[in-house]
């Protein structure tokens, strides 16, 4: 991915509260001989360029991202799933329990015929059909039974059916929860054949090449930060001008900015959000994981908003429905960042163009420049609900 090169600034120095990294001499050093050598040919050995490396490893890690979404969409549909046809299963037992005992019951009606030779009500013929309506069909006896065996009979049929209607929504439920254990299993190969073939490219670096792709990605957070406070100039400014105008007003960018600024409620949930997401940095990205002892973006997004008292779903597909969307430049700490087109990754926005995530596998929960894979990497923001 290339970069625009960019004048470094001294270390400490802050445009608009952000802390804009400085490069030591040595990066320096690194990133201009980048310059040079990252978009060279492949070897003559065959091997890839550092830079299809690159681009190849940050795919890998996308698809692994993506792949990871789906295996927590898969697992909480199959944890559901499962509490469905553990409780069906239960019904299927206790109502199966009651099955038998209007059996025994109407079988004692059968044994008292059979003891004193009554020839009617024939409830042993009725115990021996296929089913109760059978023996309905076929005889004309229920009118000669007696109140206690009707209600016997009565009982034993609504318990049939209602055993029979429950064993075949639980054969479907079983059906259904197989279907997505699968998925997850298919989930869970894909993430981890990506991540696998991330880890082998990089493997084949020599340290080198290791030492000029930090540099290239160092180079990358430089212009993101850079674009985190252009960004931050734009929002103070347009929101001084809609405080002025005391509506309506128009970011530096040209766009049209009409939202209203959060309520003290919303602005309090927020706060408590972004101060347990800051308690978690520097803890390890998991794919799957939900804390707390490690988290992937999602569940990271969940457990913040879970501690200000706010249920967010598990996946970034679900959550990037789960509030209103606003624009960019409208956006407010406690905002939700989507990225991508197929919406797999989230951070917490924290304020000047910055945001709290976990980032990928091998990286840790941290504060990040939103434009830390490009602008065009942003999808949309949104305010929890």
């Amino acid at each position: 991915m290339a970069s625009q090169h960019r004048k470094p600034r001294s270390t400490g120095s802050r445009v608009a509260g952000i802390r804009t990294p400085a490069l030591a001499t040595a990066a320096l050093t690194s990133v201009a001989l980048l310059s040079q050598s990252a978009n060279a040919a492949p070897s003559d050995d065959g091997r890839p360029s550092l830079e299809e490396v690159e681009k190849k490893v940050d795919d890998l890690y996308r698809q692994a991202e993506s792949a990871t979404e789906k295996y927590n969409a898969a697992k909480e549909k199959t944890t559901k799933q499962r509490k469905r046809v553990d409780g069906l299963l239960d019904d299927v037992a206790q109502r199966t329990q009651k099955l038998n005992e209007a059996r025994e019951e109407l079988g004692s009606f059968a044994a008292a015929q059979y003891r004193t030779g009554a020839s009617a009500p024939d409830t042993a013929t009725f115990l021996l059909a296929d089913t109760p309506q059978d023996y309905f069909d076929q005889t004309q006896l229920m009118g000669r039974m007696t109140d206690r065996q009707k209600g016997a009979v009565d009982d034993y049929v609504t318990e049939q059916s209602a055993t029979m209607q429950k064993r075949r929504e639980a054969g479907e439920s079983l059906a259904a929860l197989t279907d997505t254990q699968s998925a997850l299993k298919t989930a869970k190969a894909t993430v981890q054949k990506k991540l696998g073939d991330a880890r082998e490219l990089l493997s084949q670096l020599t340290a080198q090449e290791k030492a000029r792709l930090a540099a290239i990605e160092q180079q990358k957070q430089e212009e993101a930060a850079r674009k985190a406070a252009e960004l931050a100039q734009r929002q103070a400014a347009a929101q001084a001008a809609q405080q002025e105008s005391g509506g309506t007003s128009s970011d530096a960018g040209g766009t049209s900015s009409s939202s209203p600024a959060p309520d003290a409620s919303y602005t309090t949930k927020a706060e408590k959000a972004l101060a347990f997401a800051r308690s978690q940095i520097g803890k390890p990205y998991v794919w799957g994981a939900t804390g707390p002892d490690s988290f992937d973006c999602s569940g990271l997004t969940q457990a913040a908003w879970k501690a200000a008292g706010v249920t967010l779903p598990r996946t970034t597909y679900d959550q990037v429905n789960a509030g209103t969307t606003v624009s960019l430049a409208d956006a407010r700490p406690g905002d939700l960042v989507f990225f991508y087109d197929d919406v797999s990754h989230v951070g917490v926005y924290i304020g000047n163009g910055m945001m709290i995530h976990a980032p990928k596998p091998g990286a840790y929960v941290r504060e990040e420049s939103i434009y830390y894979d490009g602008e065009s990497g942003i999808h949309s923001v949104v305010r929890p609900a």
